[in-house]
C-alpha cells in the first residue's frame, strides 16, 4: 500500500473532483493517480472490494485498506446520483414514465445496508462536512436530485460549470427558500393563469385557444426568469413561442388587456384595412413591464407561424440586432427565451440549427434560456411515439448545456429552476433548457376529444387538480395565507375579467399592437404603386473614387497570397479603364451604404469569400490568417460591414437574418445562398415571415435573399433558383423580385434598400457565370448618376427594323444575344425585364409600342416551361399576346448531362431566331 500511502490525507473533494477529471479526460492526471483510478475502475467492474490493477499491468496488484475502498465506493454512488439521479426523480405529475436500470440501489456501488450507519469523509463533496453517515449522505443526495427536480450537468466537461452547478445545488439542498412575498407572487401569478383559462372556457366554449391548463406554472415561471434576470442587468427580453399558452402569456406577462384579447376571440375585423390580419395565438407584442425592484423591463414577443420552432430563429437575430445596434455588443443587457412544445423540441431540425448557434460569432446572442411546456403528447402522439431519446430536451447535449426537470405541479421548484437558468444564462453566457413537465387538460385544442387515443391517461388527468389548488393547499399548510384571503383574491381577480369581457363588447373593430414600434418609427408601410416610384439611388463620383481606392488597395504590414495581391490589382485597373465587374458593383454599394452611416450584414455558407471566389470581401493574411476587411476602412464615421460564414443550415439561417433585420431596418441585411436551388431548405421562413409577415403582421422587413440562379450545364441542383416559387408568393406589395444583368443595376438596387423610407424583403437572382463575363461591365458614372432600371430596352435595335420583340432576363439575355450579334438579326429586339415584381406595366406596354412594326411578342426563357417566370407573366400581362420559348416542361429543373443540357438549351435560342 506504501504507493498509495497519500491516499488517507487527501480530502475527499478533492479525490472526488479528480476522479470526474480522470473519467473525461484521462491523459490529463498525473500518472500514479491515473494508475490508481484505473485500478479501482476495474475493481468496481465486479465489486470484489480487495485490489487494483496499477496501470494497464494486470500482473502488478496491490493491497489497499478496505476503508479507502469504501471512500470511494461513496465518491461513487455520489457521482451516480449526479449522473443518473434525474431519472429516478418525482417530476411527473400525472403518471411514472419509463423504468431505468441500474437503479441507484447501494449494491449497485459495492455497499451494503450494513454502511448505512458508518461514517465517510465523501460528506465534504456535498459540502455538509465530513464524518458523516452514508444513510445521511444518501438522503442528502435523495432530496438534492431525486425530488421534483431532476438535474442533467455532469456531461458537461468544462470543470468550473461544474463546480459551479454543483455550489449551486448545494445550496439549499436544491430546494427553494422563499420569503412569504415571493410565495404570495407565485399565489397571485398562478391565480392569474388559471382564472384567466377558465375564464376562456367558459365564455368562449369550442373556441380554440390552445389552454396552458396543466402547465399554468409557466407564468410564474416567466415572472420569475425575467424578475432574476432584470436584478442581474438584462434590460430587455425577446421571447419566442408556438401556441401553447400564448394567450395566457400575452395577458399575465405582457399585460396585454383582457378585453382586446375578448374581443379577439369575437372574431371582428381589424380597423387596418390593408392588413388581414392573423389568428389571436399567432400575434406578437411589445410592451415594458414594472419588475419587482422597480426597474423597467422591454419586453418582445415575436409573432410566430404555426410552424412551430420556426419563431426560434428569429428571436435570436432580433436578439443578437439589439446586441450590436442597442447594447453595443453587451449580451447581458438582453436575454432570448425561447418556449417549446416537448414534441416540437424533440421533432424539429431547426432547434439543433439554432443550438448549434450558441457560441458562433456571427450568431450568438450570449445564450438562451430553454422553456419546455411539456404536456407528454403532441397533438394525439404519446411521447413514446415522438422521439428515440430518453428525454425531449436530449438536444442540450449537443452543446453540453445543463438542464433541469421539473415537476409543473411544484411551483416553487418550478421558480426555483428558472432562477437556476437566469443565474447561469447570467454566469456563463450559454443556453440553459428547463422541462416543464406537466400535462394538456384538454386535447390538441379545446374541441378534440384526447380520450380517443389516450384513454388512460386523460382518467388521470381529469381527476387532478390544477396547480393553483395545489399550491393554495401548500401555503394554508404553512400558515402563509388563508383560506378567506384566497377567496376574496379569485373573486376579485373573476370580476375584473367580467368587467373586460363586457367592455370588449363595446369595441368595434380589432386593432394590431405594433410589434417593436420604436425600431420602425419614421417608417412607412408601402403599397405596390409606391415601389414603382423612382428612388433616388445616386452617390457622389468623387466618393465613389475613394471608395474604389481603398478597396483596391493592400493594407501596409500585411501579406496575402498573390493571388489575392493579383485579384486587388485587377479590381485597381478596372476602375481605370471605367470597366466594373459584378463583384465590383456589389462592393461599392457596400461601400456606399456603410459611408452614409448604415451597417451592412452579409451572411450565409461562404459569404465572406463568396461561393464563386468573386467577393473576397474578407481576406486574410498568409502568414496568421488575420482578417482584413477593407470595407471598414473607408472614413471615420462609417458603418460597419460584417460578413459571416454560417453554419450549413439554410432554414435556420435565413430566420435569424430575418429576425435581424426585423429588429435593425438601418442595417442592409443580406443572406446569400449557396446556390439558388438550396434555398428551399429555408422554404417555411420564406413561406411564413419574408412573404407574408406585412399582411399577417403588419411588420416590414428589408432583407436580401442572394440567390445564384442560372443554367450552365451544371445539372438539376445547381441551375435554378426557383423563381417560380417566389412569383407565386408576390402579391399587395409584399417584397421585390429583381434579376439583374448588370452590375450597375445591381448597385442601384441595393441602394435602394437603404434609401426608401419604407423597407420591403428583395429577392435578388444572382449571376454566376456572368460574374466574370466580359460584357457584364459598368461605368463608374453609370454608379454614380445612374438609377435603377426595371427594364433595359434593346439600345442596338432600329424600332423601324424590328418585327419580333423577344422579352427575356438574367443571363439569357446574353446567350441571346450573342445569337443575335452572330445572326446580325436586326429584326429582332432583346428586351430585359429587370424587376419581375411588381411590374412596371406601364413602362413594358411603352416599349411595346415603340416598336410599331412588331409581328410577334415573344416571352424567352432558359427555364423549363412550367418554372421561371413564364407562368407569372402569363398571368400578369394577359393583355399582351405573348409567344412562349422555351425548353418544355420537365420535372426536375435541369438534365444532369452537359451534352443534353447543350442541346435543349441550343435549341431554345435558336428557335427564337427562326
Amino acid at each position: 500500500m506504501e504507493q498509495f500511502s497519500f491516499l488517507n490525507a487527501i480530502h475527499s473533494e478533492y479525490i472526488s473532483e479528480l476522479y470526474d477529471q480522470y473519467q473525461k479526460f484521462p491523459d490529463s492526471v498525473e500518472p500514479s493517480w491515473r494508475a490508481f483510478f484505473q485500478g479501482f475502475d476495474f475493481g468496481s467492474k465486479s465489486y470484489n472490494g480487495h485490489a487494483i490493477t496499477e496501470g494497464s499491468n494486470p500482473q502488478v496488484v496491490t493491497e489497499i485498506p478496505e476503508k479507502v475502498q469504501k471512500e470511494f465506493k461513496v465518491i461513487n454512488l455520489i457521482d451516480g446520483y449526479r449522473t443518473r439521479g434525474h431519472l429516478f426523480t418525482k417530476t411527473n405529475p400525472v403518471r411514472e414514465r419509463r423504468q431505468y436500470a441500474p437503479t441507484l440501489d447501494l449494491e449497485n456501488f459495492g455497499l451494503t445496508e450494513k454502511d448505512l450507519d458508518e461514517t465517510f469523509d465523501a460528506g465534504n463533496i456535498l459540502g455538509i462536512g465530513g464524518a458523516i453517515t452514508l444513510r445521511k449522505i444518501i438522503e442528502h443526495l435523495k432530496n438534492m436530485y431525486c425530488d421534483s427536480i431532476g438535474v442533467e450537468y455532469m456531461y458537461i466537461r468544462d470543470p468550473e460549470k461544474n463546480k459551479w452547478i454543483q455550489n449551486w445545488l448545494n445550496d439549499n439542498l436544491n430546494h427553494p427558500q422563499l420569503k412569504v412575498e415571493e410565495k404570495e407572487r407565485i399565489l397571485l401569478k398562478l391565480n392569474e393563469a388559471v382564472a384567466f383559462e377558465n375564464f376562456l372556457h367558459t365564455k368562449f366554449v369550442g373556441q380554440k385557444r390552445f389552454s396552458l391548463e396543466g402547465n399554468e406554472t409557466l407564468i410564474p415561471a416567466l415572472d420569475a426568469v425575467i424578475n432574476r434576470a432584470a436584478e442581474a442587468g438584462v434590460e430587455e427580453v425577446v421571447l419566442g413561442m408556438a401556441h401553447r399558452g400564448r394567450l395566457n402569456v400575452l395577458a399575465n406577462i405582457f399585460n396585454k388587456s383582457y378585453s382586446q384579447i375578448f374581443s379577439e376571440f369575437e372574431g371582428k375585423e381589424f380597423v387596418e384595412d390593408l392588413f388581414s390580419g392573423d389568428v389571436k395565438y399567432h400575434l406578437g407584442s411589445t410592451t415594458e413591464v414594472n419588475c419587482h425592484s422597480g426597474k423597467k423591463l422591454k419586453m418582445n414577443l415575436a409573432p410566430n407561424p404555426s410552424h412551430l420552432e420556426t419563431v426560434d430563429a428569429v428571436v435570436e437575430g432580433i436578439a443578437r440586432a439589439k446586441v450590436d445596434h442597442d447594447y453595443a455588443g453587451d449580451y447581458n443587457k438582453i436575454l432570448p427565451i425561447l418556449i417549446h412544445g416537448d414534441a416540437a423540441i424533440a421533432g424539429q431540425g431547426i432547434v439543433y440549427e439554432v443550438v448549434q448557434m450558441m457560441t458562433l460569432d456571427g450568431y450568438k446572442t450570449g445564450g438562451t434560456i430553454h422553456i419546455v411546456v411539456n404536456n407528454q403528447v403532441g397533438f394525439t402522439t404519446n411521447y413514446l411515439d415522438a422521439r428515440s431519446s430518453i428525454y425531449c430536451t436530449d438536444i442540450a447535449k449537443v452543446t453540453l448545456s445543463p438542464v433541469m426537470h421539473v415537476n409543473a405541479d411544484d411551483a416553487e421548484a418550478v421558480v426555483h429552476a428558472l432562477h437556476f437558468a437566469a443565474d447561469y444564462r447570467m454566469r456563463f453566457g450559454e443556453d440553459v433548457f428547463i422541462d416543464l413537465l406537466g400535462y394538456r387538460k384538454y386535447g390538441h385544442n379545446e374541441g378534440d376529444e384526447p380520450r380517443f387515443t389516450q384513454p388512460q391517461l386523460y382518467s388521470l388527468i381529469s381527476k387532478h387538480p390544477n396547480p393553483r389548488e395545489i399550491y393554495k393547499q401548500h401555503l394554508i399548510k404553512e400558515g402563509v395565507i388563508g383560506n378567506d384571503i384566497l377567496a376574496e383574491k379569485e373573486k376579485e381577480f373573476k370580476q375584473l375579467l367580467d368587467e373586460n369581457f363586457d367592455a370588449a363588447k363595446e369595441i368595434q373593430k380589432n386593432r394590431l399592437d405594433p410589434f417593436m414600434p420604436d425600431e420602425w418609427e419614421g417608417y412607412e408601410i408601402a403599397s405596390e404603386s409606391e415601389m414603382l416610384k423612382k428612388v433616388d439611388t445616386k452617390y457622389p463620383l468623387d466618393k465613389l473614387y475613394q471608395i474604389a481606392e481603398t478597396i483596391t488597395t493592400i493594407p501596409e504590414g500585411n501579406k496575402f497570397i498573390k493571388k489575392i495581391q493579383r485579384l486587388l490589382a485587377q479590381r485597381k485597373q478596372m476602375v481605370e479603364d471605367n470597366k466594373l465587374d459584378w463583384a465590383m458593383g456589389e462592393l461599392l454599394a457596400y461601400g456606399s451604404i456603410l459611408n452614409e452611416n448604415n451597417d451592412v450584414r452579409l451572411s450565409g455558407e461562404d459569404v465572406e469569400r463568396g461561393t464563386f471566389s468573386h467577393r473576397h470581401a474578407v481576406l486574410k493574411t498568409e502568414d496568421a490568417e488575420k482578417e482584413v476587411i477593407l470595407l471598414n476602412h473607408l472614413s471615420e464615421n462609417q458603418g460597419k460591414f460584417t460578413a459571416y460564414n454560417s453554419l450549413l443550415s439554410e432554414y435556420a439561417v435565413l430566420g435569424f437574418d430575418y429576425g435581424y433585420a426585423m429588429a435593425a431596418p438601418g442595417t442592409l441585411t443580406l443572406w446569400e445562398a449557396q446556390f439558388g436551388d438550396f434555398a428551399n431548405g429555408a422554404q417555411i421562413v420564406i413561406d411564413q415571415y419574408l412573404s407574408a409577415a406585412e399582411d399577417k403582421w403588419k411588420i416590414q422587413n428589408g432583407l436580401v435573399l442572394l440567390l445564384p440562379h442560372g443554367y450552365e450545364g451544371q445539372g438539376a441542383e445547381h441551375s435554378s433558383a426557383r423563381m417560380e416559387r417566389f412569383l407565386q408568393l408576390s402579391a399587395q406589395g409584399n417584397m421585390f423580385i429583381a434579376n439583374c444583368t448588370t452590375p450597375a443595376n445591381f448597385f442601384h438596387l441595393l441602394r435602394r434598400q437603404t434609401q426608401a423610407n419604407y423597407r420591403k424583403p428583395l429577392v435578388v437572382f444572382t449571376p454566376k457565370s456572368l460574374l466574370r463575363h466580359p460584357l457584364v461591365t459598368s461605368t463608374m458614372d453609370e454608379l454614380a448618376n445612374g438609377e435603377f432600371q426595371p427594364l433595359i430596352d434593346d439600345a442596338t435595335a432600329v424600332a423601324a427594323k424590328v418585327e419580333k420583340v423577344v422579352f427575356c432576363q438574367g443571363k439569357f439575355y446574353y446567350d441571346l444575344l450573342k445569337k443575335k450579334e452572330e445572326l446580325n438579326a436586326e429584326n429582332v429586339a432583346l428586351i430585359r425585364l429587370e424587376q419581375l415584381y411588381p411590374l412596371d406595366k406601364e413602362m413594358i406596354h411603352a416599349v411595346l409600342d415603340k416598336y410599331a412594326n412588331k409581328k410577334q411578342i415573344i416571352w424567352a426563357q432558359e427555364e423549363p416551361e412550367n418554372m421561371g417566370a413564364w407562368t407569372y407573366i402569363l398571368r400578369k400581362l394577359r393583355e399582351i399576346p405573348f409567344e412562349l420559348i422555351s425548353p418544355r416542361e420537365s420535372a426536375s429543373p435541369a438534365p444532369g448531362s452537359h451534352h443534353t443540357f447543350d442541346v435543349r438549351h441550343n435549341n431554345t435560342i435558336n428557335k427564337v431566331f427562326e
